[in-house]
Formats: C-alpha cells, structure tokens, sequence
C-alpha cells in the first residue's frame, strides 16, 4: 500500500535532476504521473525510468499554450489532479554589470511566470484537499555571487507559497514551498561550469560546504516533497521546508 495511492499527481520540469526524482518516488507510493518537460528525448528517457505510472507530455512551462495543452490532456486522460509540483526551473551565472536581457526573461520566464501560470491553469483540476508544492531554493537565502536573478526568482517562490496558501485554505488545498541546498543533479553540474575561474569546475559535490560535508540526492529531496503530497503533512500549509544539509540553518 503506498502512500499516494488513486493519487493523481504533476511534476514540472521532470526530465532529470530532483523533478524525476519525484516523480519516479511519486509512482512507486503508487500515483499516476504526469512529467513535464522540453526537451522531447530526455522526457522519453525519464517516464521509461518512471514506468508504467508515468505519462509524458513535453512542453516548456513558461509558454502558455503549452500548458493550456498540458492541463487539456490531464483533464481528458484522468479529469482532476491531487499534487502539484512546480520543478521547472532554471539558473544562469550573471553577476551585476553583465546582467542581459536575454539572460533575465530566460530566468524569470522559467522560474516565476512559469510557476504562476502552472498553479492558475492547474486550479479548475485541483481537488479538495489538494497539495500544491513549490521548489524554491537555498540561493533566495544566501548571498551567492553571480546569481542575483536566480536568487529573486526563488525568494519570490517563497512569497507565492505564502500569499497562495491563505487564497486557496478555503478549498483545502495546501501549498508549501520545498527548498533545496546543493544537491547533485544535471542543471547544479552545468550552472557551476558557467562559473569563471577555474580550469576544472567543481562538481555540486565538492562546491557544497554544507555542515553535512556533502551535497545532496535528489532522492533526499523527493522524501521531503512525499511528505509534503501526502497525509502526513495534512495541517502543513504556507510552510518552507529546507532540505539543504543545513546550510542555511547552522
């Protein structure tokens, strides 16, 4: 008996890195999965991985006619959703006098219009009761050089789950935000290869002084958002719950 069973449930920006992670442990506790993502070979690879659970349906979360075909299809194929999980995101290193536009509607398209629009044109499909998860991120707390616009965007995260918890408590539908240290995964891999400066990146391992001394799995942060979709935080809401090594804690 798993702990998301007849549990119908979406993870954005799922084709690799902690948005598969959730959703292959979202599957195995017995959910219905539907992915996300852009690019249509990863996807593929990622709902092979999920399994028989596991539907893709390829779309970018900032354009809007994609999710507009995104939420038409769940709405056919199963006619409601339990969990949402806002993943889809992404990082560019830019520090301040280097700042583009392109790199700034890139950021800001992704993380913050896209985790808007999810959750509005999710609404109609939410059940009573419904979860609502929201992946922030330890940078919106820590001073990291070079990621101003990442941070704002995940800070702003943190606000959204706030001001949308208290809009939609009267449904029942709980929305929290989920926020992640250094964990070792595809994008922390190519954004810390953007950084200047040495010859040889780091990888999000060796980068991490977490109090932990190591880095994160994906893994450890699909626990935290099974808790988060499931019974057991049923009187968690409006919350943010750091799975980050202690990073930002200690």
């Amino acid at each position: 008996m798993g702990q998301l069973d007849e549990k119908v449930a979406l993870v954005t920006g799922a084709s690799t890195g902690i948005g598969l992670a959730i959703a292959r442990r979202f599957a195995a506790e017995g959910a219905t999965v539907y992915l996300t993502g852009r690019r249509k070979p990863e996807l593929d690879a990622a709902v092979a991985q999920v399994g028989e659970r596991g539907i893709g349906i390829q779309g970018d979360a900032s354009n809007l006619p994609d999710l507009d075909r995104l939420f038409a299809e769940i709405a056919e194929r199963s006619g409601r959703l339990d969990v949402v999980v806002a993943n889809a995101g992404v990082g560019d290193y830019e520090p301040l006098g280097e700042i583009t536009e392109e790199g700034y509607e890139r950021v800001t398209s992704i993380n913050l219009k896209g985790t808007v629009f999810t959750v509005q044109k999710a609404l109609p499909l939410l059940r009573q009761g419904a979860s609502v998860i929201l992946l922030s991120s330890s940078a919106a707390s820590r001073a990291v050089p070079g990621l101003s616009v990442y941070a704002a965007t995940k800070a702003a995260i943190r606000s959204l789950a706030r001001t949308w918890a208290a809009e939609l408590s009267g449904r029942g539908i709980r929305v929290n935000a989920l926020t992640p240290g250094p964990v070792e995964t595809p994008g922390a891999e190519e954004l810390l290869a953007s950084f200047p400066g040495a010859d040889q990146p780091p990888t999000a391992g060796t980068a991490a002084p977490t109090p932990l001394g190591r880095a994160g799995r994906p893994e450890e942060v699909a626990a935290t958002a099974l808790h988060l979709a499931g019974n057991q935080s049923s009187f968690t809401t409006g919350a943010e719950l750091f799975v980050d090594g202690g990073v930002t804690q200690l």
